[in-house]
C-alpha cells in the first residue's frame, strides 16, 4: 500500500470514525428534541379539549401555528448542532494531518508527490511550492529530485503545489485544499420526521 494510499486510507477511517459518533449524538440530541415535541402535542390537545365547542376551530388553528414555529426552531437548532459537529470534525482532521506532518511517512509522500509532478510536467519547466513549514525539507528534496523548490508566502497545511509555467497548470496537492474538499463534501445522513403529519 502507498504512502497515499494510507492517508487515503486513514482520511477515510477517521472520517467514517467521526461520521459514526456524531450520528450518534444527532440520535440522542434528535430523540431528546422529539420527546419534547410530543409532550408539547400533548399539553396543546389537553388545552383544546378544555375549552367551549365555539372555541375549538380557533385553538386547533393556534395550535397547528404554534407547532409549525416550533418545528422550524428545532430543524433550526438541529442544523447549528450539525455545523459544530461538522466544524468540530475538520479540527480533528486538521490536527491529524498536523501530526502527519511530524511522522516518517510524510517526507516520501512529499517525494511521491514530487515525482508524479515532474512525471507529468515531462520536458516543461516545473516549480514546487513547500509549506513554509516545510522549509527545511527542500534542500534535501531539490537535490535529490533535481527541480526548483521554494516555499511559498503562505501556509497550506502541507503537501505541495506545483506550476507548469509554459503550460499554466497549477498541480494542487496541498493539505489545506484536500481539506476544504472534504469540508465541502461532508454531509450527516439525517432524516428529520416532522409531528403530526398522520392525516
Amino acid at each position: 500500500m502507498t504512502t497515499e494510499e494510507k492517508l487515503q486510507h486513514f482520511l477515510d477511517f477517521c472520517m467514517e470514525d467521526s461520521r459514526a459518533r456524531s450520528a450518534k449524538l444527532i440520535d440522542e440530541y434528535t430523540a431528546a428534541l422529539e420527546k419534547t415535541f410530543e409532550e408539547h402535542q400533548a399539553e396543546a390537545r389537553q388545552r383544546a379539549a378544555m375549552q367551549l365547542h365555539q372555541e375549538q376551530e380557533h385553538i386547533k388553528r393556534e395550535c397547528n401555528k404554534r407547532l409549525a414555529i416550533e418545528q422550524l426552531q428545532l430543524k433550526r437548532t438541529l442544523g447549528q448542532k450539525n455545523e459544530e459537529l461538522k466544524a468540530m470534525i475538520i479540527v480533528e482532521l486538521r490536527n491529524r494531518l498536523a501530526e502527519f506532518m511530524d511522522s516518517q511517512e510524510y517526507f516520501p509522500l512529499l517525494e511521491k508527490q514530487i515525482k508524479e509532478a515532474k512525471e507529468f510536467a515531462g520536458d516543461q519547466e516545473l516549480i514546487i511550492y513547500m509549506d513554509p513549514a516545510d522549509e527545511n525539507k527542500i534542500p534535501r528534496l531539490a537535490l535529490h529530485h533535481n527541480v526548483t523548490i521554494k516555499p511559498c508566502d503562505h501556509s497550506f497545511l502541507g503537501g505541495i503545489k506545483a506550476e507548469i509555467p509554459s503550460r499554466n497548470i497549477l498541480i494542487d496537492n496541498s493539505f489545506a485544499t484536500k481539506l476544504e474538499e472534504a469540508k465541502h463534501n461532508f454531509k450527516f445522513d439525517i432524516h428529520l420526521e416532522g409531528g403530526g403529519n398522520n392525516g
